[in-house]
């Protein structure tokens, strides 16, 4: 009897392990005993994590490298993907999203029971191009043009003056450089003929802004106002998702408002403008953008200014273009690189302040300066330091703006005058003629670059024929389309040693004019009409940050000035005032 117990016993475990292995068909159970979880997160090498990104799960054996996924899923706004219901064993998971290379992570083993964890880092096409370009095995052109795309001007190539210490800041993958962020501005004067906003005399505070994003973008912020006679101020937001100036796309927004005069009118605008550039090949660069202009003056005004470029490499040492662009130009994006500080990006952002066509009066209503700029370009590279180039252009222009001072009250309602002071600006009519232009620009050594420029182009003049002026002495019937040639010559030197940069120019015009020669070929070359100089003198530390004196002064002898007499008045018509504008920046 007690025998019988001793192997009854382990048979009725036998037998119970037996039917608990059964399930309610008679097959094996499986639930909750053989599969795992398979979950991970995705980021890109900043640690942002990516959302929407496509995760596929696939299981490796012989043929896993041909296999189809066993699962699909996309990451949540935490980059987060799951994987449920996986079979014991080992896995690849594939992960694609739009603007990073691939990324494949082997060898996943997935247990029974157990949730995985993985992490998985997506590098971005353009850091991973970036890194090729820079490779330290590559021979490099330490003075190589960085093709610069313009936020409202049209796009085109600008030789950027990038100071030895200062390279690995402004050219590094992620485009920020670690020093400056900001910039302030204490000064008095414009920056440009016709600027909104800032009286010739007006004293007013600027600022600028650097701020990273996360990953690889940047947003620049800019604004200005004045506050002496009148109110008036603005900001500006630029957007670079690649980092980099002229690297990527490029999305601007100004708004400006100033009041003119004490009980005057009050000026209101906006300037929309987006830029991009598409690779073709090896050789070609496409480069487009547009940007739209709204400006009010008791009644509005508004226009959508398109641009293109198409750009071709032609070996190793030429490149042609040929470009259509709406005119004008705005400010040059790079006004000011090459001071010490490396603060290009801040300096874009401030001139962005100023990019608004120049409103005029016309006929009772407002109207802004337009017209179009069509050009082929071709550019060689002269040595290790230098470029030259050649290029034909034909100019359209409407409504050109003509500045310049009363000697008493003038009539008529296309006068469009300064409050403050006599200056005024005048609705010129149209002007559409063919140029050529030829340019040179070398760096002799790291702190001396020199440029010359040569220019034949139409702009408006006082007619030479008295009897044929149309309209009874009215001043746009005085005026007419005239051929001029130009001869440029600029400097750019750095002293070191008592750190200051000074920059000067002379631009030689064959008779008067009223209106600029070239205005597309002025801003490529940052050059002005007669003679201008600008001195940038950094001062001793007192304080935090770099303190820097600013001097600028536009026709410097007050040549080119066009006295007139018509039905609506005596004038003196000018091409560029004799203006200074001084002060004092700090940046940290």
């Amino acid at each position: 009897m007690s025998g019988r117990r001793r192997f009854r016993i382990p048979g009725v475990l036998v037998l119970t392990a037996a039917l608990a292995s059964l399930g309610a068909s008679g097959t094996p159970a499986q639930a909750g005993v053989v599969s795992g979880k398979l979950t991970g997160v995705v980021r890109d090498t900043a640690g942002t994590p990516q959302m929407g990104a496509s995760v596929q799960i696939v299981a490796e054996g012989a043929s896993s490298k041909f296999a189809s996924p066993l699962q699909e899923h996309l990451t949540n706004t935490l980059g987060i993907f799951r994987g449920e219901s996986l079979s014991p064993g080992l896995y690849a998971v594939r992960v694609t999203l739009a603007g990073f290379l691939p990324t494949l992570e082997q060898h996943v083993r997935v247990a029974a029971n157990v949730t995985t964890m993985v992490r998985i880092e997506m590098e971005s096409m353009f850091a991973s191009l970036d890194r090729l370009r820079h490779q330290p095995t590559a021979p490099t052109d330490t003075d190589d043009w960085k093709w610069v795309l313009r936020s409202s001007a049209a796009m085109r190539p600008v030789l950027q003056w990038v100071e030895d210490g200062q390279r690995n800041k402004s050219e590094s993958s992620t485009g920020a450089g670690v020093y400056p962020h900001a910039r302030l501005e204490l000064t008095s004067g414009a920056r440009r003929l016709g600027s909104v906003a800032n009286e010739a005399d007006s004293a007013g505070t600027a600022f600028a802004y650097d701020q990273k994003l996360g990953g690889t973008s940047r947003l620049l912020l800019a604004g200005q106002m004045s506050y002496e006679r009148a109110p008036a101020g603005g900001i500006a937001a630029v957007w670079l998702p690649s980092g980099s100036l002229g690297a990527g796309p490029q999305t601007t927004l100004v708004v400006r408002e100033a009041k003119l005069g004490w009980e005057g009118r009050t000026f209101r605008g906006m300037r929309l403008a987006q830029n991009g550039a598409v690779d073709l090949g090896d050789r070609a660069t496409v480069r487009y953008g547009a940007e739209y202009v709204f400006a009010g003056l008791d009644r509005a005004v508004s226009s959508l200014r398109p641009r293109l470029e198409a750009d071709v490499r032609l070996g190793s040492e030429w490149r042609v273009a040929v470009v259509f662009a709406a005119q004008p130009s705005a400010p040059a994006l790079l006004d000011g690189v090459g001071s010490e500080d490396g603060g290009a990006p801040l300096l874009a952002a401030l001139n962005e302040l100023h990019a608004f066509p120049t409103l005029l009066w016309r006929g009772g209503r407002p109207v802004l300066e337009a017209g179009w700029h069509e050009e082929l370009a071709a550019e060689r590279k002269m040595g290790g330091r230098g470029r030259l180039q050649i290029a034909a252009f034909h100019d359209d222009n409407q409504h050109v703006a003509v500045f310049g001072r009363s000697n008493g009250e003038v009539s008529g309602t296309d006068f469009f005058r300064d409050f403050f002071s006599d200056a005024l600006a005048y609705d010129g009519g149209s002007s559409a003629s063919w140029g050529a232009r030829a340019g040179l620009r070398e760096k002799l050594n790291d702190n001396v670059e020199l440029t010359a420029v040569y220019t034949f182009a139409g702009a408006l003049a006082p007619r030479t024929d008295a009897t044929a002026r149309p309209g009874d002495g009215d001043v746009r019937g005085a005026l007419q389309t005239q051929q001029r040639h130009a001869v440029t010559a600029g400097v750019r030197a750095r002293m070191p040693r008592l750190r200051t940069q000074v920059d000067a120019g002379y631009q030689w015009i064959s008779g008067l004019i009223v209106s600029r020669l070239d205005n597309y070929g002025e801003i490529l070359f940052q050059s002005d009409p007669f003679l201008h100089v600008s001195v940038r003198q950094r001062l001793p530390k007192f304080g935090p940050g770099q303190w820097e004196a600013l001097a600028q002064c536009e026709n410097l002898l007050a040549q080119g000035y066009v006295p007139m007499n018509g039905r609506d008045g005596s004038v003196v018509f000018v091409p560029a005032f004799r203006t200074f504008r001084g002060g004092l920046s700090v940046q940290f």
